[in-house]
């Protein structure tokens, strides 16, 4: 389901019972950060929260907006994330030709079927409020100082839109911003983001970079920077894919971005090339660290636009599960049918939230040859979504990721660490501090799988314990007969 607005859906959301209103007035430094963190860990992710009265700001903050499944799914107007899967899968699956250089062409008709192609429009609410040059004071806006040691507040929910200077293609980054002073904030990139990579042709050919920050408005925008999209896919097709609507773009006052139309604020601005790069942070992550302080590109805020009562969005970061934990559940199922694309034994994939959604991911599938987990690990550290993982497990088919306890089972009783553990140097996250060097590093994979003879392994391998179905269906039927206490039903 599309919507209009953000404040439409946080009408939907409130009316469903999953927002709560914080109606005291609450400081944006640590105090609006610990609310939030504390309420986004009940079970099952917790609520929304929307503060409103923020001080400082007359602009209300709405937090862990999509910090749970079912808000997840209403945002995204699917019964369940697994509907995800089923959506790209059966776009992908459409004539698919054969040959596996064929297949991947195919990965851009994930928008290309969608037939939602967006629409320039003359206005648009984000444009209801102008504030142009010297106007444009970022100290008016309810920006959260998450956690102590952050060196200024960050901007953490702003979805960073940017054109690649070559091809003309429009991309979406989930990027934090570290405000600087009034006009400049410190763009918080790694070089696997888009933008840094349009920054470095921009940088080359001695060009300014235009940018634009777009807070709020339909939540499918952010899932749609949250997702790592192939860089042939128009991040707002892809967007309209989602919402199964197309959407409405407007052009930047200040540069020839375009941005949704129904987004609730924009900071339109430049990144140029010939300023020096600042040391920023540290700034808080979703591992649950602080940032490693370091060199940054600074980028201008030229103008901020806004619609006339807007809601600010914000991403409290910390130690999983936060909402961040919950866009990755949403990753998870979007990306799953494009790495079948390219590994097609895969079953099933899962980013537990011990991994902060990018330093663990566990695997299963239908092993068929010698060899086959190796292959598919390094496969994933070869695609752009996984590049930098830091620990792929791999296990069979019979094995359900998600059930992480069955995982880490598999791993204590078929990996043979002289055999199974395989070590690789390449990238890691920019942001992984046990790094030696910020951006290349080590990676393990753990070949959890049962091993076949051809693998090396001389002795026979044992079955699994497993009940037969005819037992289970016994039981079922005869439960109530046993008079065990209601506890054990």
């Amino acid at each position: 389901m599309a919507y209009d607005h953000l404040a439409d859906f946080l009408t939907e959301l409130e009316e469903a019972g999953e927002l709560v209103r914080v109606r005291g007035a609450v400081d944006p430094s640590l105090e609006l950060a610990a609310i939030a963190d504390r309420l986004s860990r009940a079970p099952e992710g917790g609520p929304a929260i929307l503060f409103e009265q923020v001080r400082g700001s007359s602009l209300p903050v709405i937090a862990n907006l999509l910090g749970s499944d079912a808000r997840l799914c209403r945002a995204l107007g699917v019964a369940s994330l697994g509907n995800l899967t089923e959506r790209v899968a059966g776009l992908l699956q459409s004539d698919l030709p054969e040959g596996v250089l064929e297949s991947l062409r195919l990965v851009p008709r994930i928008v290309e079927l969608s037939k939602l192609p967006p629409r320039v429009v003359k206005t648009g609410i984000c444009q209801q409020v102008v504030r142009l040059g010297r106007d444009v004071d970022l100290r008016d806006l309810p920006i959260p100082r998450s956690w102590p040691d952050e060196a200024a507040p960050v901007i953490t929910a702003g979805v960073l839109a940017s054109v690649d200077p070559v091809t003309g293609r429009r991309t979406l980054d989930l990027v934090p911003l570290e405000v600087r002073n009034r006009q400049t904030v410190a763009v918080h990139w790694s070089r696997a983001d888009a933008a840094w990579r349009h920054f470095a042709r921009d940088r080359r050919d001695g060009r300014q970079m235009p940018v634009a920050v777009i807070l709020g408005g339909d939540p499918a925008t952010l899932v749609s920077a949250a997702a790592p999209l192939p860089e042939t896919t128009d991040a707002f097709l892809f967007s309209a894919f989602l919402r199964n609507r197309g959407v409405d773009l407007v052009k930047c006052r200040t540069h020839d971005i375009h941005v949704p139309a129904d987004a609730d604020l924009i900071l339109e601005g430049l990144i140029d090339p010939n300023v020096p790069m600042e040391t920023a942070g540290p700034i808080a992550l979703p591992t649950g660290h602080y940032s490693i302080p370091g060199e940054r590109s600074l980028m201008t805020v030229t103008a901020v636009t806004h619609r006339t009562n807007p809601v600010f969005p914000t991403l409290i970061p910390g130690p999983p599960p936060t909402e961040h934990y919950w866009l990755m559940r949403a990753v998870e199922r979007l990306i799953l049918p494009v790495l079948r694309l390219y590994v097609p034994e895969i079953v099933e994939i899962h980013l537990p939230a011990s991994g902060a959604g990018r330093n663990l991911a566990f695997v299963s599938i239908e092993k068929e040859t010698p060899q086959q987990a190796r292959k598919v690990m390094n496969a994933l550290w070869g695609l752009g979504p996984l590049a930098t993982m830091k620990m792929i497990v791999v296990v069979d088919a019979d094995i359900d990721p998600s059930d992480e306890a069955a995982v880490w089972h598999a791993v204590g009783a078929n990996v043979h660490p002289g055999r199974d553990v395989v070590w690789c140097e390449g990238p890691t996250h920019i942001d992984d501090h046990a790094a030696p060097l910020e951006g290349v590093g080590h990676k393990m994979g753990l070949e959890a799988t049962r091993k076949l003879a051809a693998e090396g392994h001389p002795r026979p391998w044992p079955g699994r314990l497993q009940t037969r179905p005819e037992i289970e269906q016994l039981l079922a039927t005869r439960w109530a007969e046993y008079r065990l206490p209601t506890k054990y039903d």
